[in-house]
């Protein structure tokens, strides 16, 4: 496993293969599994910060794992996302660890913990390499699988996952945010890299995070527009064309999806009738996009 890490190229680059090495040989692979390795209600320590983990059940120690990787909103924490038990046992039950960052608090914020994702504002932490290093802390502890990892968030959290699949995605294998996206200004499609793969989820009603966006702070700052912030992925994606060329309306989601674009990349969004929430049936959707990305339609099953 860990010579498959090593020839990850985000981890050559922060010399972070020794670091791996170091942690393997330090847990045994008894150690690697015992209850309490990270503390308290499963919370892991890095050099910039916690994560919270659950393991799937009947998982072979030495067998890498798929993960949610999962981004909280505006005033959470990685311990409060593990409480959204529908979200986090649907992932454990189909053989995903969940890992759960936590943000850190601004300064005479009265929001909580967050994510510094807003190119022109001051960031506290470099998420990405943040969230870097907590997959190679993963990793190493729990063989977690890097190339079988399903980056999401919710609210900001959704925001931040848009901004780091623009920045690297290759530091996840697909990417799923929820009721979060770019912000104003958006960024250009030349800015970022690709291909990437995307499903997103937002709510009809969302008054919180809006479909079209809104201004926050007396207007010092203004959210995206998911729409805007879809044509962007499709310029990155190098697709034929505006318009979406594949739908499906099922339970409570209306599905839309483009196939005409480059090889490598996928692009899905999921509407439901509700407002700014992960929506019930969310996370089985996930999964089955996720693992029907070898498709050639990339449609969600």
């Amino acid at each position: 496993m860990y010579g498959v890490l090593a020839e990850k190229g985000w981890l050559v680059r922060l010399g972070l293969v020794g670091i791996i090495g170091a942690a393997a040989s330090a847990l045994s692979s008894t150690d690697a599994f015992a209850e309490g390795l990270c503390g308290e209600a499963g919370v892991c320590s890095t050099a910039n910060g916690e994560y919270s983990i659950e393991l799937p059940p009947r998982r072979v120690p030495t067998q890498p794992v798929p993960a949610l990787f999962y981004f909280h909103g505006a005033g959470g924490s990685g311990p409060r996302s593990m409480k959204n038990r529908n979200m986090v046992e649907t992932f454990l039950k189909r053989g995903y660890a969940v890992i759960a960052p936590s943000g850190l608090k601004r300064p005479n914020s009265r929001f909580g913990p967050g994510w510094s994702f807003l190119p022109f504002r001051k960031k506290q932490r470099d998420e990405l390499a943040f969230a870097r290093e907590v997959l190679v802390d993963a990793a190493a502890r729990f063989s977690i699988d890097p190339d079988q990892i399903l980056m999401s968030g919710f609210s900001i959290g959704g925001s931040l996952t848009w901004y780091l699949a623009c920045e690297d995605p290759d530091i996840a294998r697909a990417y799923a945010p929820v009721a979060g996206a770019f912000w104003r200004p958006h960024p250009v499609a030349a800015d970022c890299k690709g291909p990437v793969k995307m499903f997103h989820t937002h709510g009809w009603r969302d008054g919180t995070v809006p479909l079209e966006g809104r201004p926050l702070g007396g207007g010092r700052i203004y959210q995206g527009d998911v729409f805007q912030g879809l044509q962007i992925m499709r310029e990155i994606n190098s697709c034929n064309g505006l318009r979406a060329n594949k739908f499906r309306t099922d339970d409570n989601f209306w599905h839309r999806w483009w196939t005409e674009c480059a090889d490598g990349s996928a692009l899905q969004v999921a509407l439901h009738p509700g407002g700014h929430s992960v929506p019930p049936g969310w996370a089985e959707q996930a999964i089955n996009w996720f693992e029907g990305l070898d498709k050639s339609d990339g449609e969600v099953n």
